[in-house]
This record gives structure tokens, sequence and C-alpha cells, in this order.
């Protein structure tokens, strides 16, 4: 009897993955998705993509205080200083960051980089949509984290803003 039970058990459950395997395919048209929760809902505390903030003046907050790349745990930020001039000033302080590269490779988004920074550089933005199969593009320059003048957004997260909002 319960080789019985077993037999049809098992021709019960392979008639189910039979059904189903000739079923149209059903695919939500992601950011855009059908239902209630269309798109992305990010909670505030999230921690995305960082961003290199700049002051009301337009300048880089970064001083280049080597503080986040030290508190860093998966040591994925480099940083190179350099002096500003009188005639070419990049921040408001004596240096600024030349070089700011962030190694998403390694980055495990703990947040001590934010966390450490005495001027609030760098802080945690909504940019989810890392992923890549180049593993050199993963490392993100300065030009790539510094938040554009007019709208306070990263470039490259204009599009994921929109999506977002």
């Amino acid at each position: 009897m319960s080789i019985i039970k077993n037999v049809t058990a098992i021709a019960k459950g392979m008639g189910i993955t039979l059904r189903e395997g000739f079923q149209p395919t059903e695919v939500e048209n992601y950011p855009d998705g059908k239902g209630p929760l269309r798109g992305a809902r990010l909670e505030q505390r999230f921690r995305g993509k960082h961003e290199l903030q700049r002051d009301e003046n337009g300048l880089e907050k970064c001083v280049a205080c080597f503080l986040c790349a030290a508190a860093c745990p998966s040591n994925c930020i480099y940083i190179e200083a350099a002096e500003n001039t009188e005639t070419v000033r990049i921040s408001s302080a004596e240096r600024y960051a030349k070089v700011y590269n962030i190694d998403y490779n390694r980055c495990i988004f703990c947040g001590y980089c934010v966390e450490a920074c005495p001027t609030d550089a760098i802080t945690h933005g909504h940019g989810f949509e890392l992923a890549s199969l180049n593993a050199t593009s993963m490392v993100m320059r300065k030009e790539d984290l510094l938040v554009s003048i007019k709208t306070g957004l990263p470039d490259a997260n204009k599009v994921h803003a929109e999506a977002v909002s």
C-alpha cells in the first residue's frame, strides 16, 4: 500500500510541475511594475551608493583628512590629497581630495566612513543599481560620486532618483 501512495504522490507532483512548465511566464516590468507598490520603495535609512557632498557655495566638502579611509574595515577607499591655491579653490579648507575612489567590489556598506567624516562630505545615497559584469567598472571615481551643483544629486544617479520617486 505504501508503494502505491508514494507513486501516486510522485505522479501528482510531476503533474503539477508539467502543468506549470507549459504556462506562460509572468514577468514584472521593474521598476514600473504592476500593483500597489509600483517601482522601488526605499527606506530613509537605506545605505546605497556613496555621495560626495558640496557646501552651500558649490565647493567640495571633502578636506582629504583620510578618516573615512582609516575607518573602512574593508580598505576600499583610496584618497590622494592636494593643496588648494588662491586662484583654484576646490574646497573651503587648505586641502582637497584630488583622487577619491571607492572600490565597490570590496565595500560592505557598513557606514563607518560616513560616521567618521568630520565635515559630512561623504554620505550614503539611494543609488542601488550597482551590479556589473566587469569588475573594473565597480571602482567609482570622484567624478562618479560627486553631487552636481544644480540638482544636489550625483550625476550617475539622476535616472535612478527619477525612477524611485
